[in-house]
């Protein structure tokens, strides 16, 4: 039977994820108008070709975007544009690549991943160097690319100017520059610059484009922007099973969102959601902040019975439980009143503790 009414609870509101919420209307819209008749598949579908000359309006005329189905999906194939088969990816040791994708880089890039440990999620040049040497060492993975999450793992903010430090040192012992950018609109949201100045402007050769967490159904797109990576893109994306055969309701979607200022407006809302639950959490007695609130992610630490209880009434992810530490998103469709009720409850289950 097919489905013809909601059979979820829609009240049911959380901050476990900005994977949990649903799709912007102004996304829906655009993908019901792109619904309809015959567009060429593949890619060269009317709605990519639109969306290669937004993203050269946000990242300059050399950008191209190669939209594919997930992040996981982005980042392995962005690396694996930037390196030879005996190349090793820096990265810090929090990042997305290197603990929650399941072992995809190393086991389908066929990279190398050298982590190394930060106390904020965010790299420097001197914890680059932790890993940058042995050049000619054949016993030795080549350390060829860095990896960088802006915004953090952490919820933390590389400056422009940090930014262009890692770039720099980078290149300067011949090493590229990856940015997953999953929350690449937030940062650039927080930090009130644009995302070419954020990206093309600081060096980064090539990046992941977020839209998932920002309002989008599914897809992100890898976005090259220096010379030597956008060749190698559109093999790497079809042996790697990214290649979307109706790429027009991807492209529609990213369209939608950088088309216009709805990614900027829906990452500004859910960074002042953030900040307003920051602000609560550090009025409340018996919890913590663990890093300070940059972007649309809370971190706190309090007791894991409190956690487990608050856990019951909204649903959240343990950041680290050995530690009792905890993680809180915030979305675009995240409102006051959700932040509020969540305060209260988190008040309660503390006084009751």
């Amino acid at each position: 039977m097919p489905v013809t009414t909601s059979i979820h609870d829609s009240s049911v509101r959380g901050f476990a994820s900005d994977n949990y919420s649903g799709v912007h209307p102004e996304v829906l819209s655009a993908l019901t108008q792109a619904n309809g008749g015959h567009q060429v598949s593949y890619g060269d579908d009317q709605y990519t070709e639109e969306l290669g000359s937004v993203v050269a309006g946000h990242f300059g005329e050399g950008a191209t975007i190669f939209p594919v189905f997930n992040g996981t999906g982005a980042n392995v194939i962005a690396l694996q544009s930037l390196l030879p088969r005996w190349g090793a990816v820096i990265c810090a040791a929090t990042a997305h690549i290197n603990v929650d994708e399941n072992g995809a880089p190393e086991r389908m890039g066929g990279m190398k991943l050298l982590s190394v440990p930060s106390t904020d999620g965010k790299l420097t040049p001197e914890l680059i160097d932790m890993e940058a040497w042995g050049w000619g060492d054949e016993h030795r993975a080549q350390p060829l690319a860095v990896s960088l999450t802006q915004s953090t793992e952490t919820g933390t903010l590389y400056t422009l100017e940090e930014l262009r430090a890692i770039t720099d040192h980078a290149h300067s012992l011949g090493m590229r520059v990856h940015m997953d950018g999953a929350r690449i609109s937030n940062a650039a949201a927080a930090l009130g610059v644009g995302l070419g100045e954020m990206a093309t402007g600081t060096g980064i050769d090539i990046l992941t484009l977020g839209g998932t967490k920002n309002g989008i159904m599914f897809g992100e797109g890898i976005v090259t922007l220096s010379d030597g990576p956008a060749e190698s893109m559109k093999y790497l994306r079809k042996m790697n099973m990214q290649l979307a055969s109706k790429m027009r309701f991807i492209s529609a979607q990213l369209l939608a969102l950088y088309g216009s200022d709805l990614w900027l407006t829906s990452a500004t809302h859910a960074n002042a959601m953030a900040a307003r639950l920051s602000a609560a959490v550090e009025a409340t007695d018996g919890v913590e902040l663990v890093y300070p609130t940059q972007s649309n992610g809370v971190f706190a630490e309090l007791p894991n019975a409190v956690a487990d209880r608050l856990r019951e009434r909204f649903r959240f992810y343990d950041w680290n439980r050995a530690a009792g530490q905890v993680r809180w998103m915030c979305s675009f469709d995240t409102t006051e009143a959700d932040v509020d009720s969540f305060v209260a409850a988190l008040s309660e289950e503390l006084a009751a503790n």
